[in-house]
């Protein structure tokens, strides 16, 4: 059993003077692993909300394909409806929407699922890190499924520098302050304006054309994102993803944070080699960084009983957080929101059948409304 004095820690809590020999010099000693008594399943926990959450994101990408078909070719088929769904992928369109519900207090009319899903991974941010990020965005699993093929293919991953990764990290915040200022000046009747716009009305049929019909610059900028998320990990997210940058601005201020317990704690480093966000674990006491995902990858790599949890901050009582824990919050926050939106008849938008069946099949031919 680890007892203080063997960790060099007094009674009171203060660090004890390290052990010397007769000469005069520091002995250091090794810390005794104490093994985890109970086997860590976070990353089967993850990885399960990370195929199924992409499973449904492919469930309605068919689905809105099929919709978008049916007026592409002029024969609609009854019962078939739009999946608003599909508006979690207009994260501009949420942006939008939240500023207009924040100025006037009601819910927009067109894409209002895009406001609801907005709020609910901003939700996740505050309580509960970027969990959105690592456990449910689409684009993250598939740029975790890349580096992982890399690091099986040329048995490792690489790193950019250090001069290199700070100013490409800036990158994310750089167009997260683009959005943001373009969003905040606008006001709350331009924002209905422009939703009510044909562009506004079929963003995201637009947006499905992108990926449908990309020219050729588009072709090659997926193709060099694709590239690069082989060799670096997490290549979009950690560079230029602005939504990871806002919600990893607001995890700033979650109550949740990895906390490292150094009584416990061997010093082995595992964890730090684990973070995909390739952030010092073992060098801190808690991570508060922007960066931290909420994997929960660090905690998986720790051999040690207790020494790596995710938990609340010391005046809330140092609460731990099991992966069990963490899951149900994901599910509770998303499925309940998303429930609250569908209960009050504010999931689906109010924009008729005869507007799509005119604006669809012209949808690469719609112009922007805003110069």
């Amino acid at each position: 059993m680890i007892t203080l004095e063997k960790l060099g820690v007094c009674a009171d809590g203060d660090t004890a003077a390290p052990p010397q020999s007769e000469s005069g010099k520091i002995l250091f000693m090794r810390k005794k692993l104490m093994r985890r008594s109970d086997p860590d399943h976070s990353q089967r926990w993850r990885h399960s909300f990370q195929i199924a959450f992409l499973l449904l994101n492919v469930w309605i990408g068919v689905a809105f394909y099929l919709w978008v078909r049916q007026f592409e070719a002029g024969t609609p088929v009854r019962g078939m409806t739009r999946p608003a769904g599909v508006e979690g992928w207009l994260p501009i369109a949420g942006l939008m929407n939240f500023k207009y519900w924040w100025s006037t207090g009601q819910i927009p009319e067109v894409h209002p699922a895009a406001l609801f899903l907005f709020v609910a991974f901003l939700a996740m941010a505050f309580l509960l890190r970027k969990a959105f990020c690592s456990w449910l965005c689409p684009v993250g699993t598939l740029s975790e499924y890349l580096w992982r093929a890399g690091r099986q293919i040329f048995r490792r991953n690489f790193r950019v520098p250090r001069w290199l990764d700070l100013p490409l990290r800036s990158l994310k915040y750089l167009l997260l302050g683009f959005f943001v200022w373009a969003v905040s000046s606008m006001t709350a009747g331009a924002i209905d304006q422009f939703m009510h716009s044909p562009y506004g009305a079929i963003a995201d049929v637009r947006m499905l054309n992108f990926f449908r019909y990309p020219g050729e610059t588009a072709a090659i900028v997926l193709a060099v994102l694709v590239v690069a998320s082989v060799f670096v990990q997490n290549f979009w997210c950690r560079y230029l993803c602005p939504y990871g940058a806002l919600l990893g601005l607001t995890s700033l201020i979650s109550p949740l944070r990895i906390t490292r317990f150094q009584p416990a704690c061997i010093d082995c480093a595992k964890c730090s080699k684990a973070c995909p966000s390739s952030l010092p674990v073992d060098k801190l006491i808690t991570i508060k960084s922007a960066e931290c995902t909420g994997c929960l990858e660090c905690v998986a790599a720790c051999p040690a009983e207790d020494a790596l949890v995710l938990a609340t901050p010391k005046w809330m009582g140092s609460r731990g957080v099991s992966p069990w824990g963490m899951a149900a919050a994901i599910a509770l926050l998303f499925f309940g929101i998303v429930g609250f939106a569908r209960s009050t008849g504010h999931w689906n938008g109010a924009v008729p059948d005869y507007v799509y069946r005119q604006l669809v099949p012209q949808a690469s031919q719609v112009d922007h409304p805003l110069p």
